[in-house]
């Protein structure tokens, strides 16, 4: 993959380099970035209102904001032709010569290229169900996602009512279209995105704060829709239950999916007349979670007690 533009860089860059950088970020639908270039940056505008635009788009996300903006004010016979542009999700990867290369990539991602015999038999049945219901192909956000998770995807859609299923697949028509800007396009220079990752445990079983309790961060990588996890960092908690600053921040902040693993059973040993023993209900507790922008702050609570834990998005 290429080196990505910095934000800056980009908002300079002439109309032909601009859509040379990022107009394919809605699958073979140009239009979409070229009016908002035309809107906010082309040359025939006043130099003043140019730079006054730029300044606003401060991070990738607004700059994203602002052009999904001009697809949802577009007229619903321009959102289906968006919709009807995107490829087939069962046709054969290696096979298919239509799609874009960026479409080929996410889908053998999600593994859709290894589907077996039977999966394929299942999801042709409910692919041919959803087309003969609705005027575009199914879509959804392959990337990161597996087989599994296409086919139930599919398996709830596929009775949905036309403007249901029409308002789902433009979320994830600007769900695709954001990831490929992400690859493309970077902070400004000399900046970094702005997002980061804390986390806090709070001990319901005594009514305290976790502290002392180890935790793990680890990154999870798919290696031709077959998902691996490397261990990035471990973590203590302080005596307020939470890490000492962001476990990730700066350049180590990237979107992709995480898993936490808080060691639950070492923890609630330690207490006076602690019954937990050497088989915990509760050892090392998994939190597979995904961060898929770089511009926000993640922050992932933990509730726990030897017998149960709850999670959720916190701020």
């Amino acid at each position: 993959m290429s080196a990505k533009i910095p934000l800056n860089r980009l908002l300079d860059l002439s109309q032909p380099e601009f859509l040379a950088a990022i107009g394919g970020i809605y699958e073979k639908s140009q239009w979409i970035v070229e009016s908002f270039y035309n809107f906010t940056l082309s040359p025939s505008l006043d130099a003043a209102v140019i730079q006054d635009n730029k300044e606003k788009i401060t991070n990738v996300r607004v700059l994203f904001n602002e052009i999904e903006l001009l697809l949802r004010n577009s007229s619903k016979d321009r959102q289906l032709q968006l919709l009807k542009s995107h490829p087939d999700l069962c046709l054969k990867i290696e096979a298919a010569t239509e799609i874009t290369e960026e479409s080929k990539h996410e889908q053998k991602s999600s593994g859709l290229s290894t589907l077996t015999a039977e999966e394929r038999e299942t999801f042709t049945s409910l692919n041919n169900e959803y087309k003969a219901k609705f005027p575009f192909p199914f879509i959804l956000a392959v990337r990161n996602a597996s087989k599994q998770t296409v086919l139930s995807a599919l398996r709830g859609r596929v009775h949905s009512t036309l403007e249901q299923e029409m308002d789902c697949a433009l979320f994830q028509v600007n769900k695709i279209a954001w990831m490929r800007l992400l690859d493309e396009v970077d902070a400004p220079e000399g900046k970094t995105h702005g997002g980061f990752l804390t986390c806090h445990v709070l001990d319901t079983a005594n009514g305290i704060p976790a502290s002392g309790m180890v935790i793990e961060l680890y990154v999870h990588e798919n290696m031709d829709g077959v998902q691996q996890s490397r261990l990035l960092k471990s973590f203590v908690t302080n005596s307020d239950g939470r890490l000492d600053g962001p476990a990730l921040k700066g350049e180590e902040f990237k979107v992709g999916m995480y898993e936490w693993r808080f060691y639950l059973g070492d923890y609630f040993a330690q207490f006076s007349g602690s019954r937990i023993s050497g088989t915990p209900f509760l050892d090392v507790v998994p939190l597979k979670f995904g961060l898929d922008d770089p511009t926000e702050h993640y922050h992932v609570p933990l509730l726990a007690s030897p017998w149960s834990y709850s999670t959720y998005r916190g701020s």
